[in-house]
This record gives C-alpha cells, structure tokens and sequence, in this order.
C-alpha cells in the first residue's frame, strides 16, 4: 500500500526590535539570567502592557515578503495555559484577528518549484526559560526571554516530503533576514519550528491522525524527526496500532521522538480578547512605508546576479543566501571588481577562512575594498595565485592593507624578463640531469626545473613567463 506524508508548519520568529513587545525592557538573549525583566514582563499586576509599534512593522514586513494580505484592523487575544516559565499563566497573542494572512512562499526542490500557502501570521509575546540543575534537584527559571516579540507563521498542510520542508525553511530564513524582521539563527533558538505531521493512503482527501514535534531548531533533526515519525506512523496504519493526536518531543540522542502531551484545541486554551491593549489600526501609508525600506530580495538579486553578471545559478544562490555575503559582494562589484572573479574568491577563500574562524557567513567582516585592490593585482600580473591567497588570509586575519603587505613580504610578482631568464640559466647549469632527461622526452623533468624556479621566485614569478623561457632556453 502506498502512503502520503502531510505536513504543515508553525515556525517561530524572534523579532530583531530593540524591546520587548509590551514593555521597555531590552530584546537581548545574550544578557544575563533576569537582568532585562520588569514588573510588567514579570507578570505583576496593576502593569498595562503598550504594544511596541517597531514590532507591528517587523510584523507587516514579514507579511509582505511571504505575499500575505495585511488585515487593516487587528487585535491581540489572552491564550490561557499553564507552565512555570509563562509567569502571567497567560501568553498574549493573536487568534481572532491575526496582522497578515492567505500569504505563500514559492520553493524549488529536486522535483521542481511548489507554491507553500500560509495560512496566517501573528504577533505573539514569547515565555520564559526552565534551566535545569540536576545535581541540585532544582529548576531555575530565567524570565528574560517573556514577552520578547515573535511572529508565528502558520503554513498550510501543504508539504509531501522533508526534502520541501527544508526547501521552505530555508527560503523563509533568507526573506525574513534580508527583510530585516529577525536574525533567524536557529542555533540560537531564534527561528524554530513544530511539525504537524500526519499520514495517509495516497490518494486519499481524508487526512490521518495528526501528531506535532514541537521546538525543532536544526534541518538535520527536522529531516531526521519527519523521517521517523513518518514511519512510526505507517507502523501503526498497517499494524492496526492506534495512534492520538498528541504533542511530541525529539530526543537528538536516541534519535526518536516521545510523547509529552495530548494535544491541546484551541478551546482548551480558553482564548478571549485582551480587554488591556487596544486594537492595531494599520493605513495604506503604514504598508507602503514599510514596503519602501524593504531592500531587494534574495529571489530578485539572485536573478540580478546571474543575467547581468553571468554568475551560474549554484554560485548566485550561495551568495544571496546570505545577506552579509551578498553585501560585501555588491559592494565589491560597485568598487570595480570584476563580478565572477570577486564570487569566487568569497565562495572559497572567504567562507574557508570563516570556517577555519568558526564563524558563519554572516558574521564574516571583509573590507570590500581591499578585495578590490587585491584583485587588481593578482588581474595585472602583479601577483601570483597563491600569493594572493596569503595576502587575502592577511586582510581577513589583521584587516592588513594588501600592498602594503605585498611589499612588506616580497609577493611582487617578477615580471623582468632579464632577471628571470639569468635565474633560469642558473638553474639550467645545477641540475644537468634534469635537462638531459627533459632533452630525452621526459616532459617531468620540465616540472622538476619550473618548481625549482617557483621556489627561488618564493612564488613572486609569472609560471607563464618562466614555462615559456624555460622552453627557450632548452631548446637552445
């Protein structure tokens, strides 16, 4: 029997807003345990909470770029439940009237470009955070992270495989950065996903029983949670076992997800409007002004990329897959950098010596100017291609200024054809063996005397230049 995977997803967004979404205290997950937390975050009574208006932007431009309809009136609604971490035993959100809806983002796997609905986005206060000390017995908890905004994006059940569900992520990921709305590091808990996962015979209309894997924050677990639970479900369709729908954890030891909750409706949470915050009241001109500071988006600058510059469609992709990179890159080209030249360099040498950094793309710093005086050099002969990539580990490690450090260590490149053509002689006369094999039709011995003149140059010589006298003077 043939079966199908339906999966819809509720991702979470930590807004990039300097304050909370209520009150005055600082957005910084790097702080200290409760050192951004007031009487208002930290649920006392008597508080009124104000909505931060940079958050309803960030909100409407997350809408924009995902092609949703931005209702004009909406509220925020009380979502009533339980847990140590959510001091007000409430979490204020959106369900009545959400900001955005009916939006989609267009995706492109293996198997061609799919469009993914979204249902709705909405702005949400996230709770706080349960640090666990087993060797103690207790649990902690740190209330920073209450009330720092978020916007839930709400997918349709529209996905058949991981391979789509990734594809979306990632696009997603990239739209909200460029947008500015988030920082979206998932490491770093600040974008994460549940899973709402069923199973059903292919060709069905009927969707099975649906299970949700909350809190997934790497592709690697996602892939491995949709596969695994994609499987446990059939078990049970085919062993008649029953299944509930029901919240779930992964453990990313065992690889396996487990049961943590039946999962809750919405009735169970006993929503009802927050009589405390007045509706969002949104014009035409709002939208619009958001619109206008929205920068051009991966899709269109990768289209850029390669119709005007000829960049392939692969390396175009990486670039404007980060925003950091795609920037240095504009600015690079802007400065007199040859396109292609300049993405290669930062697809290789940049990114290597980020990695061997530990850092990621967007946090490689690169002044896009001393890429363009080091490519200049290395396109007029005045430096080799190894050469130039000490020179560019040095702009990357010490910001050195290149010529200065191309002068200060020798890497001119030794373009006097008189000089070359004396050291060549040299060399020539030492190793008589070498050009008796050569002269025997060992075209070997020709590697062996170019690298003896490539070490005595230090790398500082033209091998077009020294392969061509090498031949001349062989011939003699």
């Amino acid at each position: 029997m043939a079966y199908e995977v339906v999966i819809g997803l509720e991702v979470h967004v930590e807004l990039a807003t300097e304050s909370k979404i209520f009150c005055s205290c600082a957005n910084n997950s790097a702080a200290a345990a409760n050192e951004n937390v007031c009487p208002a975050c930290a649920g006392m009574p008597g508080l009124l909470p104000v909505t931060n208006r940079a958050v309803v932007e960030k909100a409407i431009a997350a809408g924009l770029v995902t092609n949703c309809h931005i209702n004009r009136v909406n509220t925020f609604d009380k979502k009533n439940y339980y847990y140590p971490d959510l001091s007000n035993s409430y979490q204020i959100t959106q369900l009545y009237a959400p900001i955005c809806t009916d939006g989609y983002v267009e995706i492109e796997t293996e198997a061609g470009s799919k469009r993914i609905g979204i249902k709705q986005i909405h702005m949400e206060e996230d709770a706080g955070k349960l640090l666990h000390d087993d060797l103690a017995g207790i649990s902690m908890v740190d209330y920073n992270r209450c009330s720092v905004p978020l916007v839930e994006i709400v997918s349709k059940p529209d996905f058949r495989s991981a391979a789509e569900v990734i594809a979306y992520l990632e696009k997603l990921r990239a739209l909200l950065r460029y947008a500015g709305v988030g920082h979206c590091r998932m490491e770093a808990g600040l974008m994460r996903a549940d899973i709402n996962l069923s199973v059903r015979e292919k060709g069905d209309e009927k969707l099975g029983v649906r299970t949700e894997i909350k809190n997934m924050n790497s592709f690697a677990a996602i892939q491995k949670a949709i596969a695994y639970e994609t499987e446990r479900h059939i078990d049970a369709i085919e062993w008649d076992e029953p299944l509930v729908q029901e919240t779930r954890g992964w453990d990313a030891v065992k690889n396996e997800s487990f049961a943590m909750r039946e999962k809750e409706n919405a009735t169970d949470y006993l929503y009802f409007p927050d009589p405390d915050l007045p509706p969002v009241i949104i014009d035409e001109e709002w939208i619009e002004r958001v619109r206008a500071a929205l920068p051009e988006m991966p899709d269109a600058k990768q289209a850029r990329y390669q119709a005007d510059f000829q960049i392939k469609r692969k390396e175009a992709a990486q670039l404007v897959a980060s925003p950091n990179l795609a920037a240095i890159f504009d600015a690079a080209v802007a400065q007199g950098a040859e396109p292609r030249e300049a993405a290669n360099w930062l697809l290789t040498e940049a990114l290597a010596c980020a990695k061997k950094a530990g850092q990621s793309a967007d946090e490689l710093q690169l002044d896009p100017q001393k890429l363009v005086v080091l490519l200049a050099e290395l396109k007029e002969g005045r430096l080799t291609r190894p050469n130039a990539k000490l020179v560019f580990a040095a702009i990357f490690e010490e910001d050195a200024e290149p010529l200065a450090y191309i002068r200060a260590h020798g890497l001119d490149q030794v373009a006097d054809d008189s000089a070359v053509r004396e050291l060549l002689t040299q060399i020539i006369a030492a190793n008589p063996k070498s050009v008796a094999d050569f002269r025997a039709g060992k075209t070997k011995a020709l590697d062996f005397l170019f690298g003896q003149a490539m070490r005595e140059l230090k790398g500082s010589g033209d091998p077009k230049l020294i392969r061509q006298l090498l031949n001349e003077l062989l011939a003699q």
